[in-house]
């Protein structure tokens, strides 16, 4: 009888000892993969910030990349205050069309038929207006270029027509503004983009003689 007691009594010891290790082994290795999930998650986490600051530093470099340019002829002022507005902006450079022979208040007399604008447009074979420079250092690393002008009689002052004939605008995003008292954009723009017949031309902008720089700031804002 003893025997029997004792013999029951070390199974029972056996499978109390076995089921233990069951729940230890149980525990371990419900342990283990916890780890490993909170493992994986922090590096998919990980992987998908590196991913982000990526995509971050590539736009940035793009923004940083694309270069533009305002070039203006401005006869009185106003279209020059329009253009650094712009440049100020857009971070953009400058560049002002000077022709070698200025024209004076007497030469922008438009109630004078004698006067020099006078003459130049009911004469269009006078409008090779011959500018200082039409020649931009660095002319290909510009990706967009602002066209500013008066307008006079309903289009583009000339002497912007010899830098816009002296220059290739192919991949490049053209986007022309004018000031005028009254006259609007019209077919100035589009004039200009037929006479190069190269570059992205977009819709221009008119702005009045006396434009203030929120003006400016508020279309430039509808078109980045």
């Amino acid at each position: 009888m003893k025997k029997l007691i004792t013999l029951m009594l070390s199974s029972m010891l056996v499978f109390s000892l076995t089921a233990c290790q069951g729940n230890t082994i149980s525990e371990t290795e419900s342990k283990e993969s916890h780890t490993k999930s909170v493992e994986s998650s922090s590096k998919e986490q990980s992987k998908s910030k590196e991913s982000s600051n990526e995509l971050s530093k590539e736009q940035s470099t793009k923004q940083k990349d694309n270069k533009s340019l305002v070039v203006y002829y401005s006869s009185t002022g106003n279209t020059k205050t329009v253009a650094k507005y712009i440049a100020d902006e857009t971070s953009s450079d400058l560049f002002e069309l000077i022709p070698k022979e200025l024209y004076t208040n007497d030469d922008l007399n438009w109630n004078n038929k004698d006067s020099r604008v006078c003459i130049e447009h009911d004469n269009p074979d006078k409008r090779n207006v011959e500018l200082s420079s039409t020649t931009i250092d660095n002319w290909d690393s510009y990706d967009t270029v602002y066209i500013g002008y008066p307008i006079w009689w309903g289009i583009a002052a000339w002497p912007v027509n010899t830098f816009i004939s002296a220059n290739d605008f192919t991949g490049k995003t053209v986007i022309p503004f004018c000031t005028s008292a009254s006259s609007e954009l019209g077919e100035s723009g589009k004039l200009l983009a037929e006479m190069t017949g190269t570059g992205n031309w977009q819709e221009g902008k008119r702005f009045s003689s006396g434009a203030s720089k929120d003006d400016v700031v508020s279309w430039i804002d509808t078109i980045k």
